[in-house]
């Protein structure tokens, strides 16, 4: 994190809020994700066109690792596809990979410093040296998409004043912004990427990984949410990002994802800023706080079959939205430190999870189950990897190429 530098950890204050509008009015903005859409376009019908080879051959496919390279890809050309030259995309992918798998895995890895902490500097379990490796890779990483960018910036023909990636807006506004009270550095810019490189792989992945489980063990929700794309979209067209704001059903089948799986369980740590009392508990300043979040979204007090996956229940409520407004509904957390990726977020599932359903009919191969077990760690994962076979079901052949 750079020393905390980003958004997660960086506590509130002038340096944390100039960094959050950075993101939200500049990176996350409507506008500057809509000039995005043909990467993320881009990407996804690659990813298609690989599904619909597998299901000509009758080749099942581990749908969380393809959903993972998708999400990857989208990342990183989002980050810095506008700078970094195609060829040198695929190296850099190699090592990217690698690095955020590991990552991930280190972050659900049971730490026992968290435990004692007098006993942290000795690092028994050597996480943190490991860690140490990701982020020095990771930060190679974006040495070089740097170095790229700059190169490109230098060259006269190919300024044209558009920024074609998020390193460039990031860049842009760090020179704008270098006289400013609260400058932007080049690891602020390193620590934002580390935020979006971190939420924009695995969770989008996740949440896809067991909306897609659910809906292979429910196939009447299935079918219910194939007649809503081809009432909408037609078998004789592809999904668009247009089309989103017109599937209902597809967003209430995220909505219950979120729901019964949240990515982050626990969400992030929140610390209190001062001594304070809630329900008559007195919670010290300073104290590290973890939000259930995995439970209050199935009280039974609350919620009505809290542990069935019923999508239908978010069509009749509008209250359930992802701003947080709704305490029982919290998976993108609330208030002012709410997930600031919601909207990219919200656009990466659901547009790819709307052209898997659409563009494929899914089924279990002979010998394996689906199995729907969850494994805790920092993020919610499937215990075990979902294995599907897709099957072609669209009208003509070339809407897969």
């Amino acid at each position: 994190t750079y020393g905390g530098l980003d958004l997660v950890w960086l506590p509130y204050g002038a340096e944390w809020r100039m960094l959050r509008k950075v993101c939200v009015l500049k990176l996350l903005s409507r506008k500057t994700l809509d000039s995005f859409y043909e990467l993320r376009r881009k990407e996804i019908r690659e990813r298609t066109r690989y599904l619909y080879k597998k299901g000509q051959e009758e080749s099942p496919v581990n749908v969380g690792d393809q959903l993972f390279l998708t999400m990857m890809n989208l990342t990183m050309n989002m980050l810095w596809g506008g700078s970094v030259k195609a060829e040198e995309m695929e190296s850099v992918g190699t090592v990217f990979k690698g690095v955020i798998s590991e990552i991930t895995r280190l972050l659900g890895e049971p730490n026992v410093s968290d435990f004692f902490p007098l006993i942290a500097r000795f690092d028994l379990q050597g996480l943190v040296k490991k860690m140490r490796v990701c982020a020095h890779e990771l930060d190679a990483i974006f040495d070089r998409a740097i170095e790229h960018m700059q190169m490109l910036r230098s060259r006269d023909d190919d300024d044209d004043g558009e920024c074609k990636d998020f390193l460039q807006h990031l860049m842009k506004l760090k020179d704008q912004e270098a006289d400013s009270e609260v400058p932007i550095t080049v690891n602020h810019v390193k620590a934002v990427l580390m935020d979006m490189v971190i939420g924009g792989t695995d969770t989008s992945t996740n949440t896809i990984e067991f909306a897609m489980a659910e809906l292979i063990s429910n196939p009447e929700l299935m079918k219910r949410a194939q007649q809503e794309l081809d009432k909408v979209v037609g078998k004789d067209k592809i999904v668009e990002e247009s089309h989103i704001t017109r599937l209902p059903y597809i967003l209430a089948i995220m909505k219950e994802t979120l729901r019964l799986y949240p990515t982050i369980p626990l969400l992030v740590p929140h610390r209190p800023t001062e001594t304070t009392v809630v329900s008559g508990y007195t919670v010290p300043k300073d104290s590290k706080i973890f939000i259930n979040v995995w439970y209050i979204q199935r009280d039974p007090n609350v919620w009505e079959n809290p542990t069935e996956f019923l999508p239908e229940r978010f069509l009749d409520t509008k209250s359930c939205d992802f701003t947080g407004s709704d305490y029982s509904f919290l998976p993108f957390g609330s208030g002012r430190r709410i997930c600031a990726g919601v909207a990219l977020a919200e656009r990466m599932v659901l547009y790819t999870l709307a052209t898997l359903l659409h563009s494929f009919d899914w089924k279990v191969p002979e010998g394996h189950v689906v199995n729907m077990e969850e494994k805790f760690g920092i993020v919610l994962k499937l215990r075990t990897p979902l294995v599907a076979l897709p099957v072609p079901r669209l009208s003509d052949s070339n809407l897969y190429l």
